[in-house]
């Protein structure tokens, strides 16, 4: 195109001279020009460049028969290393490229028939001996070898004819033909089937035996046809294997040793993992290990599970973890297994939890009651974790069973309340001195309140002691206290706390009330000073009347002042004094040594009788004091005259007990290192029975009107519900606090139709209608 452009523009300016028209006129000419002869062209011819083939005469008859000659070598192993590969090699691509593969394709595979016919006959021939299995052995790897050595001969014949005709490749025709002329025939395979058998039964018996030729059997039958490895081998080898582990396991079980039997188990089936890696198909692996898992374990679950000395119940009982999980490793493929296992665990802990929370001499020390609990709730948490894998059907099981122990003990609320208690005047620490995180003391409290169906009678004890601690100062950290109020409400809401709030509410407003009246109380001069805590009656415990003592004369004008000066700023108010909730620091001087004493209220109003009098009964300190409940003095005088170190006053006589005609004296012998001496009041841990059976009359007849606004929340928004089904509901609503017996349930039904809140329906007497 380029050649056509520029001549036509020479040939246009050669005739038009040197005008600028003659020029534009000539480039355009020749455009199109261009253009038609770029049209006109024809398209260019692809180039395809052949080899060169030379064509040499072939001796078709001569180069077959030397072929045919070295084959029968090869297999013959007569003379094959004097063979010439290269020449051979030559030989046969000469024929293939001289179209005679077919012809050398049919030699190579009646050579074949004619060598396997030799090779067959050999093996044969050993089953007389009895060394049919070692003639096999040792002709297959003849075999094997030769055949390779033939497929590099003739891979010009692979890459070409076969895959032009599809025809079997030289490797693949040589083991179809080994199938056929000698594996097929029903003697050999019988004959190696029981040989494969035999030297399993001996390596199971633990003798030695040759692995490799083991392999190489069971990889040939492989190579050559996997379902003639199922038929040979598999087969037999489950069916032989059921009969070898139904006898092991009779055995087992005659001995009555659960813990063996698993062991074997698990030492049978890494021996047949490890059988099924050596010599075997991989996937007879999950075959086989179902085979003994079923046979040990899948025909004898009920045995193992029962088995007595060695099964669940002992293993539990002796905390072996790994005889456990093996039992659950094997017993779980089972529904029935799954299910024994759970309700053992649970028939377990029902019964050993039973024996722990109702045994009277546990429950002398609430404290160590409560950890105790808090322990064996741990111990089967482990075992659900590391022996169980974390089951979830377990686990919930054991949530289940755990709770009906719990609440076998109906002091278990009071107990709770008295173990955090303890810990929270520690502040985390340990009885033993060390210290523990105190969010995990709290948060295995609150595992156990979980379960407490009656949570109402734990927060009537919880309520008593926060106040007690928070009015006493005996508490470590306020944040300790504000973190369990708020697991609480997490778990049971904002209405179960907010009393519990309240107090800690009051306990600030009371600093800022004591702060305002020391203010004003400032210019005079006392001898006394006194710090008021402010309670509201609804939120706090309620305590009797007869907790009020007479006060020293020395407070009680300053009591009277501050009454004055909180009723002026509150009216309508009432102040009642709760003598037995308060403290008092008190100046004991002795020979000129003044010490301190930090005391209780009550304690406080005993010593300052003994400013004016040297002996008192205790009729005397009784009337003197005030102090009406017996159980209350007797705690304070035993604190002030019966703690070692801290004996203020001496009794006499000298007993453990404080009786009413015992006299008591100052202890002019009294001596303390210690510059504060803090004298706490006897404990009393835990209510007397006659204490609890009050608590819980009281908790009782609060959770009526509970109950019944239960009802009639239930009852406004169905209208009509059957008896049955309201009780189910009513127990729903409550159960965040406690669980309500149907009986009382029915009987709060009952008060409301009484009132006139409910009626019963006309046609159906178990059927009720809310009256609006």
């Amino acid at each position: 195109m380029l050649v056509l452009r520029i001549y036509r523009f020479k040939k246009v300016l050669k005739e038009g001279g040197s005008s600028s028209q003659s020029m534009a006129a000539a480039k355009r000419g020749a455009r199109s020009k261009a253009a038609a002869v770029a049209i006109e062209a024809p398209a260019p011819k692809k180039i395809r460049i052949n080899p060169v083939v030379r064509r040499y005469p072939i001796d078709v008859q001569g180069s077959s028969r030397v072929l045919q000659n070295a084959i029968g070598e090869i297999f013959r192993r007569s003379n094959a290393s004097g063979l010439s590969f290269e020449e051979l090699y030559r030989h046969a691509f000469n024929l293939c490229q001289g179209n005679h593969a077919a012809k050398l394709y049919q030699m190579f595979r009646e050579e074949l028939i004619r060598n396997l016919a030799v090779y067959r006959d050999g093996v044969f021939a050993a089953a007389d001996t009895g060394s049919m299995f070692e003639v096999l052995d040792e002709k297959w790897l003849e075999f094997s070898r030769a055949l390779q050595l033939i497929r590099a001969l003739l891979s010009c014949m692979d890459r070409t004819y076969v895959i032009r005709y599809r025809e079997r490749s030289v490797y693949d025709l040589g083991l179809e033909l080994w199938k056929v002329e000698v594996v097929s025939s029903p003697k050999l395979q019988a004959a190696l089937t029981a040989f494969l058998l035999g030297e399993i039964h001996k390596e199971r018996s633990g003798e030695m035996i040759d692995r490799s030729k083991m392999r190489r059997a069971v990889q040939m039958l492989i190579e050559l046809d996997y379902k003639i490895y199922l038929l040979v081998v598999e087969e037999p080898f489950i069916s032989a294997s059921k009969d070898f582990y139904s006898i092991e396991s009779q055995q087992l079980l005659a001995c009555g040793d659960c813990s063996a039997m698993l062991k074997r188990v698990e030492r049978r089936l890494k021996e047949e993992s490890m059988r099924v890696s050596r010599y075997l198909s991989e996937k007879t692996g999950p075959k086989i290990s179902r085979v003994v898992v079923d046979i040990f374990v899948g025909k004898n679950i009920k045995q193992l599970v029962d088995m007595e000395n060695t099964g669940l119940e002992f293993m539990l009982s002796q905390d072996r973890l790994d005889d456990l999980a093996r039992m659950y490793e094997f017993l779980q493929h089972w529904e029935e297994g799954g299910k024994e296992i759970l309700d053992g665990l649970t028939r377990h802990i029902k019964a050993n939890g039973a024996q722990l929370v109702q045994d009277p001499e546990r429950q002398k020390d609430p404290v160590a009651f409560i950890q105790l609990l808090l322990s064996f709730k741990e111990k089967y948490d482990a075992i659900v974790s590391s022996s169980f894998k974390r089951n979830k059907a377990v686990a919930a099981g054991l949530e289940v069973a755990f709770a009906e122990v719990v609440n076998l003990n109906r002091r278990l609320p009071e107990f709770l309340s008295l173990f955090l208690d303890n810990k929270l005047r520690q502040g985390g620490k340990s009885d033993s001195g060390g210290s523990d995180d105190p969010e995990a003391f709290m948060d295995k409290a609150m595992l156990i309140f979980r379960y407490i169906n009656e949570k109402d009678m734990f927060e009537k004890y919880y309520k008593h002691h926060l106040a007690k601690r928070l009015l006493l100062s005996k508490f470590a950290e306020d944040e300790l206290e504000r973190s369990l109020i708020l697991k609480i409400k997490t778990v049971c809401g904002y209405q179960f706390t907010s009393k519990i709030e309240t107090m800690l509410k009051d306990m600030r407003t009371s600093e800022d009330l004591m702060q305002r009246f020391r203010n004003m109380q400032a210019n005079i001069n006392a001898a006394v000073n006194i710090n008021v805590q402010v309670l509201t009656t609804g939120s706090w415990p309620a305590y009797a009347s007869s907790s009020q003592c007479i006060l020293p004369r020395e407070v009680h004008g300053l009591c009277e002042r501050f009454k004055t000066f909180y009723l002026m700023q509150h009216r309508g108010r009432r102040l009642t004094w709760q003598g037995n909730l308060g403290s008092a620091d008190l100046k004991l001087t002795i020979d000129d040594t003044t010490k301190t004493l930090s005391c209780s209220t009550y304690q406080m109003c005993i010593l300052m009788l003994f400013n004016d009098s040297d002996r008192l009964s205790y009729k005397e300190i009784k009337d003197a004091t005030g102090i009406q409940q017996a159980s209350e003095l007797k705690r304070n005088l035993q604190s002030l005259a019966l703690v070692r170190g801290k004996n203020v006053l001496r009794k006499e006589p000298m007993s453990k007990e404080i009786g009413e005609t015992d006299v008591f004296v100052f202890n002019e012998a009294f001596t303390s290192k210690l510059a504060k001496i803090k004298i706490c009041t006897v404990a009393a841990q835990k209510e007397t029975g006659e204490e609890n059976s009050r608590t819980r009359e009281t908790i009782e007849s609060d959770r009526n009107p509970q109950i019944e606004a239960a009802i009639v929340r239930v009852m406004k928004s169905r209208q009509r519900m059957e008896h049955n089904n309201l009780v189910s509901e009513v127990i729903a609503q409550l159960q965040s606090r406690f669980t309500p017996n149907p009986a009382v349930i029915k009987k709060r039904i009952e008060a409301l139709i009484e009132r006139d809140y409910l009626e019963r329906d006309r046609d159906d007497r178990r059927t009720y209608c809310y009256l609006a």
